[in-house]
């Protein structure tokens, strides 16, 4: 799964990495420790334009009569989205990238113990998780945007971490993506595959991640 990720590059490089043509007001601050229910910026394509949205991290479907399943919805699986009423809809028209500088997993030990562990590309480049959005209407008439993070099997460097790993988009996969034309799932799905190993790098953190307010670089410290 990923439950937790990082999104501490700087806005101009968020920007020129993904050809975003109109932010908006929505900025990328400095974040370590993103955990579910909190809000992100996402990446939609409006008029041609790649733009920047924010969303609470945690699908809610437009048909749902609360907000409660979000909790429970931050990830889809990859092997079952063309099967989930929660993700059918939002695979063919309102998928989004979600932009990251690096994600967290718990490594199981022997003695049953955590270990947080840090995972982004060896090239210190910010990168794009597959996403899915939708939008859910309060009675009050406003309306919620949420997301959720699609995960695959896990590749070699992932293994002995986790048996599953968030899907990272390669860069020249990033625009079919969010193709709004492109709406055959037979097309989509083959993208949805574990990241290149060699790309990517691995390391322990200090639990101090592990509590969900504590946001600062400590999060990404490796453990010495």
């Amino acid at each position: 799964m990923c439950g937790r990720f990082s999104q501490y590059n700087e806005q101009e490089e968020f920007e020129d990495r993904f050809q975003i043509t109109d932010p908006g007001k929505v900025l990328f601050e400095p974040r370590y420790n993103i955990a579910p229910t909190q809000n992100v910026p996402v990446i939609l394509i409006k008029e041609d334009n790649r733009v920047l949205k924010s969303m609470r991290w945690g699908l809610v479907p437009f048909w749902s009569k609360d907000t409660k399943i979000g909790s429970r919805m931050i990830n889809a699986r990859a092997e079952t989205i063309t099967e989930k009423a929660s993700f059918k809809n939002p695979l063919k028209r309102k998928r989004c990238l979600v932009p990251a500088s690096g994600f967290y997993e718990w490594k199981k030990n022997p003695n049953r113990t955590k270990v947080p562990m840090y995972l982004h590309l060896r090239s210190g480049e910010p990168f794009a998780f597959a996403g899915l959005w939708d939008e859910w209407k309060k009675p009050d008439g406003d309306k919620l945007f949420t997301f959720t993070i699609i995960t695959t099997d896990p590749n070699e460097l992932m293994k002995p971490i986790h048996n599953r790993m968030p899907v990272i988009l390669p860069q020249k996969e990033e625009s079919n993506w969010l193709d709004p034309e492109l709406q055959d799932s037979s097309k989509l799905t083959p993208i949805l595959i574990p990241y290149v190993s060699d790309l990517m790098e691995a390391y322990e953190v200090s639990p101090f991640v592990n509590i969900p307010g504590n946001d600062s670089p400590e999060c990404i410290k490796p453990v010495k």
